[in-house]
């Protein structure tokens, strides 16, 4: 079945999706972020197939999240490198973590937990703000078209 194009919706989260809208191409940034570089890499963490992960790695270059870039090690290999577009998804990934650790895990089950790197604390939940500082959520917001 093919897959309709969002390139062109109206909506920024359908255009988003139409990126990175499938959980392989999440997962191979979700590594990315890990700190994963390389093709092999990639392909033992996700078990993906590897015509498979080529292909979402193609797109994923193709979009400008990952680039190519030499090997750091000197070698005549190539790795993928988040770009500050691919990075700007960090927030993405961590949001839906936060989903998932409050939502398809019993509470306290996670298997890992997202901490400050210099404190080694855990992360505070993610929140959304007004400009004034208030908190807000779904029912206190709402989209504006702008034309």
């Amino acid at each position: 079945m093919k897959r309709t194009s969002l390139e062109s919706a109206r909506c920024p989260i359908a255009r988003s999706l139409d990126v990175i809208g499938d959980w392989w191409s999440l997962l191979i940034i979700r590594d990315a972020v890990l700190g994963k570089r390389r093709f092999g890499e990639f392909q033992k963490s996700l078990g993906l197939a590897k015509n498979i992960l080529a292909v979402r790695l193609r797109t994923l270059v193709g979009h400008g999240i990952l680039e190519m870039a030499p090997a750091s090690d000197g070698s005549a290999y190539q790795e993928y490198v988040l770009t500050e577009k691919g990075r700007g998804l960090f927030h993405v990934l961590v949001a839906l973590r936060q989903w998932g650790d409050t939502y398809c895990f019993e509470p306290g089950a996670s298997p890992s937990e997202l901490v400050d790197r210099e404190r080694g604390r855990p992360v505070r939940m993610l929140e959304l703000r007004s400009e004034d500082g208030r908190l807000l959520g779904p029912d206190n917001t709402e989209v504006r078209r702008l034309d």
